[in-house]
């Protein structure tokens, strides 16, 4: 059977292209990495920047980051560090980064989009830290999210960045007039302990302030429902002979970035659908090829890959029939 060019689409302003389908040969072939999204670039120092990016998953599993200045690639991380520190830079200088993804057969994603950061002008010798930032306090915002505020450091030069730290592991920066962050990611009904230290332009680093505990509301992981995708909509086009299915959806309601969905076809994995750019706000649309046959019925659902870096709830499971009106 002749088989219709895989199609370029036209999703809420950014053009994605099908990569893959499972029924058309063995689940995942030659599929490449996502894309790293949510990336940001914030400098740390007058030499370093920090740069960030959500978790990508695949199969096989992605084994590492690769972080580029430019078009040259500047450091490695492993697959479990969503965060790099890129050091050794000049300062008052703006710096453009990208990462791309790695997995265990060693393809590479497409580089994400790059994002720029200035780092401060170079001072005088110093080597007097900040003082610790002032008293913080946070909030649970819904089960994958917590909201942090703190008073501001103090510097014989000035303040450039403040490094959030989960436990010992630093996972966020914000720049050195910010006074307040939200930390994306958490798992629902899970307790947390928060602190912030602030970095001047030399690099150095204040004590910590007071530690924060705060715990994510609780969340349906079992079921799921409140990471679902909502107002799941599926029904069927004719292009040149062939059938699309055609699909729309709301995103699930949940804190952060959803850059990933996964779509079932006949109870089996069909096609993944990472977003190639800065993903949608609000409605989603999508449509890939499904056949040449008028009068076939499919089963159709699908599910967000959340910030977190799990898998959501499923959409409800809809049934379409090619060239049916």
């Amino acid at each position: 059977m002749r088989r219709a060019p895989v199609p370029a689409v036209l999703v809420s302003g950014t053009l994605l292209l099908v990569t893959s389908c499972a029924w058309g040969g063995a689940e995942g072939a030659e599929r490449p990495p996502g894309i790293p999204a949510g990336v940001t670039a914030e400098a740390g120092s007058a030499t370093s920047v920090h740069v960030m990016w959500n978790q990508v998953t695949g199969e096989p599993p992605i084994t590492e980051y690769e972080i580029y200045q430019g078009s040259k690639k500047v450091k490695e991380v492993d697959a479990d560090e969503h965060m790099a520190d890129v050091v050794q830079l000049k300062p008052g200088t703006r710096y453009v980064f990208s990462v791309r993804a790695k997995d265990a057969e060693g393809r590479l994603s497409e580089p994400s989009r790059e994002v720029a950061a200035t780092t401060p002008a170079a001072v005088a010798a110093d080597d007097s830290p900040p003082t610790a930032p002032g008293r913080t306090t946070g909030r649970a915002a819904g089960s994958r999210a917590v909201q942090l505020e703190w008073g501001a450091a103090k510097d014989d030069q000035k303040v450039v960045s403040y490094d959030i730290f989960q436990g010992d592991s630093k996972i966020h920066s914000v720049g050195g007039s910010q006074t307040a962050a939200v930390v994306t990611g958490l798992r629902p009904g899970t307790d947390y302990v928060f602190t912030v230290k602030a970095r001047d332009a030399a690099d150095n680093v204040s004590p910590a302030g007071n530690t924060v505990e705060l715990t994510t509301a609780a969340g349906d992981d079992a079921s799921g429902q409140d990471t679902a995708p909502t107002d799941f909509k599926a029904t069927t086009s004719e292009v040149d002979g062939a059938y699309n299915l055609d699909l729309s959806w709301m995103p699930p309601p949940v804190d952060g970035v959803i850059s990933e969905y996964q779509i079932q076809l006949d109870g089996k994995s069909a096609t993944s659908l990472v977003w190639g750019g800065d993903p949608p706000e609000g409605r989603s649309e999508y449509s890939f090829y499904i056949g040449e046959k008028a009068g076939e019925s499919h089963r159709v659902r699908l599910r967000a890959k959340l910030p977190d870096g799990t898998w959501g709830g499923y959409s409800a499971e809809l049934t379409v029939t090619t060239g049916a009106p």
